[in-house]
């Protein structure tokens, strides 16, 4: 979808190039507004140069920033995710807080959404290599989307299905709710002291052959094979994947080392089967929260903690 074209409803879409937040038919915020950040660049442009009669002479547009050049978006051009993915754009250097904001401003999403950047620390970045952009509630099953980074990178992808999976570690079961469906599938997940990570997570990726070693995440000897049917919820290696385990105490007990076991029958595959990049998973009943940074974890922010994360307040 490109700014000016209608949505789905017969609204115009909104372009997001900064973290505030306007309705462009009834705050009047013009889509100029927005691109230099509520109208301080025409301020800025509006002081006649030395020498000028007194006319106001036009703001040239502002060139990239260079620092966009080595910017990088998480989603492929014409890719179809869920309902929970944010548009994560990385750096392959930090941006200084002093520049943050014009980046952001050089930023935009166009879709017919409410949403806003922040700023996050991801797990594996430094501070100011990372910024994500993520609607105010989940995307609209449907919803087009393009996102740009200055003048060189275009992406556009489309909203699929919704599809959230809601994890109880207290029952042992797994919640599925998608086009109007629901079903239960017997789980097991993290024991006490290696507990899963409670809160939002959204999937990233998945593989249906992933190798695991217990020792990557401080569990020694613990284990080192071959899990398949995996989808990658964070950063810190947790997976909802097929495990023998869960044959035995899948909907009884808790047994993993942090990780969501299904059972190695058609639970898992099915899972795996249905489940996209962008798809949700909610584990609730557990102890810590998964930060924000840890995949993609801005789920775990209210809207206004969401907000408060932009460079532009």
């Amino acid at each position: 979808m490109t700014t000016g074209r209608k949505g789905g409803r017969g609204r115009p879409a909104r372009a997001w190039s900064a973290a505030a937040v306007c309705v462009l038919a009834l705050a009047g915020c013009s889509a100029q507004a927005q691109a230099d950040g509520g109208g301080k660049g025409a301020e800025r442009g509006g002081k006649p140069a030395a020498g000028a009669t007194g006319k106001e002479r036009p703001k040239p547009s502002a060139p990239p920033l260079k620092s966009l050049t080595g910017a990088h978006i998480n989603i492929a051009d014409g890719q179809t995710v869920g309902i929970g993915m944010p548009v994560s754009v990385t750096f392959d250097h930090p941006i200084p807080v002093a520049e943050r904001a014009d980046v952001e401003r050089q930023l935009k999403v166009t879709a017919e959404a409410e949403g806003s950047w922040g700023w996050v620390k991801d797990l594996n970045l430094a501070d100011g290599q990372r910024v994500d952009f993520r609607p105010r509630t989940y995307w609209k099953p449907g919803t087009a989307v393009t996102v740009r980074a200055g003048a060189g990178i275009t992406r556009h992808f489309t909203v699929g299905r919704s599809f959230v999976a809601t994890v109880d570690v207290r029952t042992h079961v797994m919640t599925l709710e998608t086009a109007g469906s629901s079903r239960r599938v017997p789980i097991t997940a993290g024991a006490p002291g290696m507990d899963t990570w409670n809160g939002t997570m959204v999937v990233s990726d998945k593989g249906s052959r992933v190798f695991m070693d217990s020792r990557s995440v401080g569990y020694g000897d613990a284990y080192a094979d071959y899990y398949y049917y995996a989808v990658h919820l964070t950063t810190s290696g947790t997976y909802l994947h097929q495990n023998p385990k869960a044959n035995i105490y899948g909907g009884r007990q808790n047994v993993t080392h942090g990780c969501v076991g299904l059972a190695t029958g058609g639970p898992a595959k099915r899972f795996f089967d249905e489940v996209v990049p962008g798809d949700v998973v909610k584990v609730v009943g557990s102890r810590d929260t998964v930060a924000v940074g840890n995949g993609y974890g801005d789920w775990n922010l209210t809207w206004d903690q969401w907000r408060a994360t932009s460079a532009l307040g």
